[in-house]
């Protein structure tokens, strides 16, 4: 049996590495994003996940378990908000407004998050904590600011539009999601919860998928699309969602949420190892602060 120090190190290790796969979907997207339509890739991104989820239930747990009433709608609201609602507004967003300023504000997650549990969850994070996460969130806007914080938020803030609107719509079904699913997983594994709830999402996303049939065209099926479909399905959903999952069951929401902040760190440095993206003094040091702020948050004492 592995002490509760190497479990803990363990999921630790997991989360960072989710990190690293969403971040790795910045690279995949940027790929993808202008050859075929959005909702069509992103109900493709969590059909491959449905089906690798779908396997991942049977090999390992013999299947999914009938949902009792709450398991029903706690893993729907799972599915409608983290995939579903999140995927809509954050590609709506991503029409109007640049990605830099949805990096920013996709930054202010884990500081909704750690708000929303103390208040509907009681959960106390402590002085320290706070003080990492907000650490994290100076670390992230250092790096998607490029070192120019003050002038990027006055930037946001007078030229508050559609596209920031529907961001922060995005951001707190994030938020939402996370905080759903400290309930959701409550006689749900994260595999069957994860599952569930990206089954419900699909569902949705098909929908507007539907719709966009009529732009489909042979030459978008590519190798090239199919993989990065493949990737995003995988990697950046089927096991950083159970991963994730496991990491709110068992450190809680605010301290799991903030690893998201390294979600930018990786995808700099995916894109200057992928892409051959420059790298800039303000990217290091935002890194660094960044992932000094994740540490303290879940190194402190309460």
């Amino acid at each position: 049996m592995p002490s509760h120090a190497t479990s803990l190190n363990w999921t630790y290790a997991k989360l960072v590495l989710c990190s690293l796969f969403w971040g790795g979907t910045f690279i995949a997207g940027r790929m993808i994003a202008g050859s075929m339509p959005h909702m069509t890739i992103a109900f493709g991104r969590f059909f491959v996940a449905t089906i690798l989820l779908l396997v991942v239930a049977y090999r390992l747990e013999g299947g999914l378990p009938r949902l009792s009433r709450q398991q029903f709608f706690s893993t729907l609201a799972l599915g409608l908000t983290g995939i579903a609602i999140y995927n809509i507004f954050f590609l709506a967003a991503l029409e109007r407004m640049p990605a830099g300023k949805t990096a920013l504000l996709v930054s202010m997650s884990p500081i909704l998050t750690a708000i929303t549990v103390s208040i509907i969850l009681k959960e106390r994070l402590g002085g320290y904590r706070w003080g990492g996460l907000i650490l994290a969130f100076i670390g992230v806007i250092t790096i998607v600011t490029q070192g120019d914080i003050l002038h990027a938020t006055r930037s946001i803030i007078s030229a508050f539009g559609w596209g920031e609107l529907f961001m922060m719509t995005a951001v707190v079904s994030w938020v939402a999601y996370t905080v759903i699913s400290r309930f959701a997983l409550r006689g749900l594994s994260p595999i069957a919860a994860t599952t569930y709830a990206t089954m419900f999402g699909a569902a949705v996303l098909a929908v507007g998928a539907a719709f966009e049939l009529p732009e489909l065209t042979p030459a978008m099926l590519t190798w090239k699309n199919a993989g990065a479909i493949f990737y995003l399905g995988s990697f950046g959903s089927a096991l950083a969602f159970i991963w994730f999952s496991e990491g709110v069951k068992k450190i809680g929401p605010a301290r799991t949420v903030v690893f998201t902040n390294l979600v930018p760190v990786f995808g700099l440095l995916l894109g200057y190892l992928v892409l051959s993206e420059p790298i800039l003094i303000s990217m290091v040091v935002g890194g660094a602060i960044v992932i000094a702020g994740v540490a303290l948050t879940n190194q402190a004492k309460k």
